[in-house]
C-alpha cells in the first residue's frame, strides 16, 4: 500500500483559498486513482473529489466550481485547490488511493493522516 502524507491545511478566512498536497511514497503512483475526503466534527467522512490515472476528475456536487483536483505523477503528488472557502468547509481533509476512480470510501485502500482546514467567518 502507498504511504500518503497530506500538507497545506491551516486557518483561512471565508472567501479565501488553500491548496492541499498529498505526497505518495510508491513509484507506482501513476497507476492509482486518488481521492480527497473530509470529515467534520461529529459527521461522517465524505467524498470531495477524485482523479484517475488519465486525469479524469470527479467532484461532489457541492464542490463543483470551487475545488479543483490535479496530480503530478513526476512528483507522486495530488493536489486539491480550494477556492471561495466557506465555514462549512471546515474539516480534516484526507487523501486516499484506489484502484479506480470512485466516490465510495470503501474503494480506497490507502489513507493519509489528514490535514486540518479551518475556515473562519
Amino acid at each position: 500500500q502507498a504511504q500518503l502524507v497530506e500538507s497545506g491545511g491551516g486557518l483561512v478566512q471565508a472567501g479565501g483559498s488553500l491548496r492541499l498536497s498529498c505526497a505518495a511514497s510508491r513509484s507506482t503512483f501513476n497507476r492509482y486513482a486518488m481521492g480527497w475526503f473530509r470529515q467534520a466534527p461529529g459527521k461522517e467522512r465524505e467524498f470531495v473529489a477524485a482523479i484517475n490515472w488519465s486525469g479524469t476528475t470527479y467532484y461532489a456536487d457541492a464542490e463543483k466550481g470551487r475545488f479543483a483536483i490535479s496530480r503530478d505523477d513526476a512528483k507522486s503528488t495530488v493536489y486539491l485547490q480550494m477556492n471561495s472557502l466557506k465555514p462549512e468547509d471546515t474539516a480534516v481533509y484526507y487523501c486516499a488511493a484506489a484502484a479506480s476512480i470512485s466516490n465510495d470510501l470503501s474503494d480506497y485502500r490507502s489513507w493519509g493522516q489528514g490535514t486540518q482546514v479551518t475556515v473562519s467567518s
